[in-house]
């Protein structure tokens, strides 16, 4: 087995908030907890959604947070000269094709929880528009894995969504190519993510399959939900988190991943959290959750002194 590597890779949408710090944590006890790296990537490649600034105050709030990564801050875009390349290797060999459909164009298709199924419109050639998507031919076949926590998973890409963008008309790379090409490139052996993202798992391991690329193992953690039973986010008005508020904030996080930290940690020093999350940490306290009720974190807030 290849040594234990994981990583957080955050896109910079906007600050930080505390469904953010699961991920992070889950992610970092992980790796620590096996003696493993853990790496820090910033997936900027959607501009349009990026604020300003941001990469800058995530690095920043992890840092206040006592985070420490291996190696420097990646970026994503850095990697895109890759990327197109991996996708002309895919056309070449006639594993992926150039698709002019619209949005309208497919605003009548069939929909499955992954969204819009696309119906092979341009499999076999488009139509003569200058602007064009580039779609990874999908199979029949069943697309399975062993999530850690959530047990096996399986799908049939083909029927569930369709050939999938792997490159956006605007010329944008998509995230299920730039994602697993940077995972492949930094050897990362465990993603540790959100439970949100598990339906993206199968089209992730069908193009590494596809690539030659050795799959890591996958596992995805609950995520917290607000009081409408909403995931929290920043489209949700979560609130950024607070630097000055890093033990109290770290210790709820624990608490809200089932970790039951003692009442007195939060208000120690950081590495003390830290160095009794590493030793104690048992994700198997997590098993068949799907979402964490954001009153558990209220309790964890209210004894911390958070609110």
């Amino acid at each position: 087995m290849p040594p234990y590597t994981g990583r957080f890779a955050p896109s910079p949408t906007g600050p930080l908030h505390f469904g953010s710090l699961l991920a992070a944590c889950a992610s970092y006890l992980q790796a620590k907890s096996a003696g493993g790296k853990w790496l820090l990537r910033i997936e900027d490649i959607d501009p349009p959604r990026e604020q300003p600034g941001a990469d800058h105050e995530i690095v920043a709030i992890l840092e206040a947070f006592g985070f420490e990564w291996d190696g420097p801050v990646s970026y994503q875009s850095a990697n895109a000269a890759r990327h197109i390349q991996l996708i002309e290797r895919l056309r070449l060999d006639r594993l992926a094709y150039p698709c002019s459909c619209s949005r309208k164009d497919l605003a009548g298709v069939p929909r499955g929880p992954l969204g819009a199924i696309y119906p092979g419109t341009c499999r076999n050639g488009n139509r003569s528009r200058k602007r064009v998507a580039i779609r990874v031919l999908t199979n029949s076949q069943p697309v399975a894995f062993d999530d850690g926590l959530q047990g096996h998973q399986m799908q049939r890409l083909e029927v569930e969504s369709g050939d999938f963008v792997i490159k956006r008309r605007d010329g944008l790379i998509a995230y299920h190519l730039a994602v697993v090409a940077d995972d492949e490139q930094q050897k990362v052996t465990e993603v540790v993510r959100g439970i949100d993202l598990m339906d993206s798992t199968p089209r992730q391991l069908y193009l590494q399959a596809l690539l030659g690329f050795a799959a890591p193992r996958y596992l995805h953690i609950p995520v917290i939900k607000n009081d409408a039973g909403q995931k929290l986010s920043k489209q949700t008005g979560a609130p950024a988190l607070q630097a000055d508020l890093a033990t109290q904030t770290l210790a709820a996080a624990l608490d809200a991943l089932g970790q039951m930290p003692p009442q007195d940690l939060a208000s120690g020093r950081l590495c003390d959290i830290w160095d009794w999350a590493i030793q104690n940490w048992d994700i198997n306290r997590l098993v068949s959750q799907t979402a964490i009720p954001w009153s558990k974190y209220a309790l964890a807030a209210a004894r911390n002194g958070l609110s």
